[in-house]
């Protein structure tokens, strides 16, 4: 299973956006980006430049590497509506993804980590592959054995002080328990993201 071992300071600082909560740091210290040329005066970037830096960002944002992004972007396209909103609905709906927004991990790539060891359960079953889509009637639990590990508890009691969960889906902190209720909606993704610049780019 391919993924990027780029330190995640520098990919946020390149990105200019927080990729992971251990990036605020290197955010706030250096905000430009990395390299012997990063504070220097860069000229204007192309159209084409500013697309490919989005789709960079979103692809690291979700963790995807770029042939299965790109499937993501031909499913976007080919359905009904609209591309871009089409393109976040199915990245939101990753069961790693699914996994953060619950709250059950600090970040993406925690939430990545937690699947693929398998502590998570869908509909009851074991799964342990971070982009299984999820559906709108799905239940996603921790197993049973997970439930009473310390970082599960602790995730417990984060959830419960006041952890916010988008309205597309419910979550029950004491069972460890969430379901989807319905489908992601743009205001749901994070508003930084310019995802028509994307679907403009695989365009060209």
């Amino acid at each position: 299973m391919a993924r990027n071992l780029t330190p995640i300071a520098k990919l946020s600082r390149r990105e200019g956006v927080q990729l992971h909560p251990k990036a605020v740091k290197a955010l706030t210290r250096r905000n430009y980006p990395p390299g012997q040329h990063g504070q220097a005066r860069r000229p204007k970037l192309s159209d084409y430049a500013i697309q490919l830096r989005e789709k960079q960002k979103v692809k690291r944002l979700y963790g995807v590497m770029e042939k299965q992004f790109r499937r993501y972007v031909t499913e976007a396209i080919r359905r009904d509506g609209i591309s871009g909103v089409n393109l976040l609905g199915l990245l939101e709906l990753r069961l790693d993804n699914v996994v953060y927004r619950l709250g059950l991990a600090p970040s993406r790539q925690g939430a990545r980590q937690l699947v693929s060891h398998a502590h998570i359960r869908l509909n009851g079953k074991k799964i342990d592959v971070p982009s299984a889509a999820v559906k709108v009637g799905d239940e996603i639990t921790v197993k049973e054995s997970s439930i009473k590990n310390t970082y599960f508890v602790a995730r417990a009691e984060e959830i419960k002080s006041g952890t916010e969960t988008p309205s597309w889906l419910s979550f029950d902190a004491k069972k460890l328990k969430g379901s989807v209720t319905g489908k992601p909606l743009r205001e749901d993704s994070d508003d930084f993201i310019e995802e028509q610049l994307i679907i403009e780019y695989y365009s060209r």
